[in-house]
């Protein structure tokens, strides 16, 4: 599996896209505005067609080039349903966005719930529950890659913020130390936002949830 960080959107939101090249496969996780320019280019040169896109969380920086992306590829969507009132009716989120979204309703193909056992591109993939940044929120654990997905549930040294709607600090809290901090020690975490940081890491040093 290739990894391919691309931070695309007016505030920089990460999609991640995965490719395995001997599959002629590829899954996105995130789909921020403008993303399909970025991967298209990847999807071409490593011969990969692109069969998922996951959301870690329905927030508008989250999902403004999924409609794009499932235009031009067919991909299936892939989503907690906690969410579904987002999904169903983005455009509430202008009210905290940078004004008008103009984004149609999104269609899910099909909900994974807490402890749902996937696979991407092969590969065993845990979904875990973290609530608090955003209701739906979830983290795809990928145990033999040494990787976790974690949307905006965490940061190098932070955590998502709460103070939208849905948010909740106390829970979004519990979330990282009950489905984060109980990943193996050396599992890298792959944000919304920013750059990697690792569990160990988290647990040790991040000021806003002690282990």
């Amino acid at each position: 599996m290739k990894l391919h960080v691309c931070p695309c959107g007016p505030i920089q939101t990460n999609a991640y896209l995965l490719t395995a090249p001997e599959r002629a496969e590829a899954v996105l996780v995130d789909a921020p505005q403008g993303v399909w320019a970025e991967i298209a280019p990847l999807l071409a040169r490593e011969r990969c067609q692109l069969t998922n896109i996951w959301l870690t969380h329905a927030h508008w920086d989250h999902i403004q080039g999924v409609e794009e992306v499932v235009q031009q590829t067919s991909a299936r969507l892939r989503a907690h349903e906690a969410d579904r009132p987002l999904h169903e009716n983005p455009e509430v989120m202008s009210a905290y966005a940078l004004g008008p979204l103009g984004l149609a309703p999104l269609r899910i193909d099909s909900y994974a719930e807490h402890g749902a056992r996937e696979k991407l591109l092969g590969l065993d993939c845990e979904v875990r529950h973290v609530p608090g940044h955003c209701p739906g929120s979830i983290l795809l654990h990928l145990p033999a890659a040494n990787v976790a997905f974690v949307g905006d549930a965490i940061f190098r040294g932070s955590v998502g913020r709460t103070d939208l709607p849905g948010g909740d600090f106390g829970e979004l809290a519990r979330s990282i130390r009950e489905q984060v901090y109980t990943l193996p020690t050396t599992t890298q975490l792959y944000p919304g936002h920013g750059p990697e940081t690792d569990v160990a890491s988290e647990r040790a040093h991040n000021a806003y949830v002690h282990d």
